[in-house]
C-alpha cells in the first residue's frame, strides 16, 4: 500500500474508491440477507476506517489530509452558516422514526462511516494527489466522482430519478466541501457535516418529488454558490497555474 501511493497516489485514491464502493455495496447486500440491515457494513465502515486513519498517521501525513484543527482565523469562520444550512437539509421534511432501535442505530454508525470515509478518500486521497499538478482540476474530479459514487444507489432500489438528482447536488456539495478543505485547511467540518446529513437521512421522511426537486436545487445553488464565494473571499484563485 505504501509503495502504491508514493509511486502513483492518484490510483492510490482510486485503489481506495473502488474498495469503498463495491465493498459497501457487497456488505449492504449481506445484512439484508441475514436480517440485519446495515450490521456487516458498520463492521466494514470500523474496518476500512482503521486501515485507512491507521495508515495516515503512521505516514505522518494527519495535517496534510486536514485531520486537524481549523487553520481558517475567527472571523473567516462565518463558512459555518452555510455548512449548517447543507446538514440541516434532511430535516426539511419532517423526522419519521419508524424503524426498530437497533435498525436506526446501525444505520446511524454505518452512515457516519460513509461520511468519514468518502470524506478522506474523495477530498483527501484524490483530490490532494490531484492538486500537485492543479487545483481546478483537482476540484472538478472530486466533486464529480463524488456526485457518480451515489449512482451505486441504482443497485439498491432507488428511482433513477431520484439518483440523478442526487448526482446533481451531491457534485455541488463536494465542490463545495473541496472549497471548505482549501480555505480552513482542515477535512474536519467537511466529515461532520456529511455525518450530520447522513445521520438525520435515517430518520427523514420521504419527500414528494416536487420536495425533492425542491430539495436538490436549493442544496445545489448554495453549496455552489457558497463554495465560489469563499474561494474569492480568501483569495484563493483557481487555475491551471500549479498551486
Amino acid at each position: 500500500m505504501n509503495k502504491l501511493y508514493r509511486k502513483e497516489p492518484i490510483w492510490f485514491a482510486v485503489l481506495w474508491i473502488i474498495i469503498y464502493v463495491v465493498g459497501f455495496s457487497v456488505a449492504d447486500g449481506i445484512s439484508e440477507s441475514i436480517g440485519m440491515p446495515k450490521l456487516i457494513t458498520a463492521m466494514l465502515g470500523l474496518v476500512l476506517s482503521v486501515i485507512l486513519i491507521g495508515f495516515i498517521h503512521r505516514e505522518k501525513l494527519a495535517e496534510y489530509y486536514g485531520l486537524c484543527s481549523i487553520k481558517a482565523k475567527a472571523a473567516d469562520l462565518a463558512y459555518f452558516v452555510p455548512l449548517a444550512v447543507i446538514s440541516s437539509v434532511n430535516l426539511w421534511c419532517g423526522l419519521g422514526a419508524d424503524q426498530p432501535w437497533i435498525t436506526a442505530m446501525l444505520s446511524v454508525v454505518s452512515m457516519c462511516f460513509v461520511a468519514l470515509l468518502e470524506e478522506m478518500i474523495f477530498r483527501g486521497l484524490l483530490f490532494k494527489a490531484m492538486c500537485r499538478d492543479n487545483i481546478r482540476t483537482a476540484v472538478i474530479v472530486s466533486s464529480l466522482t463524488f456526485g457518480f459514487g451515489h449512482i451505486v444507489n441504482l443497485l439498491l432500489g432507488a428511482s433513477v430519478f431520484e439518483t440523478m438528482l442526487q448526482f446533481v447536488y451531491a457534485s455541488a456539495i463536494g465542490f463545495c466541501y473541496s472549497a471548505v478543505f482549501l480555505v480552513g485547511g482542515s477535512i474536519v467540518p467537511c466529515i461532520i457535516s456529511h455525518a450530520i446529513v447522513n445521520s438525520f437521512s435515517v430518520f427523514a421522511c420521504e419527500p414528494s418529488n416536487t420536495w425533492l426537486i425542491i430539495i436538490a436545487a436549493v442544496q445545489t445553488l448554495l453549496s455552489t454558490a457558497y463554495g465560489i464565494w469563499l474561494l474569492r473571499r480568501k483569495g484563493i484563485i483557481i487555475s491551471t497555474d500549479k498551486k
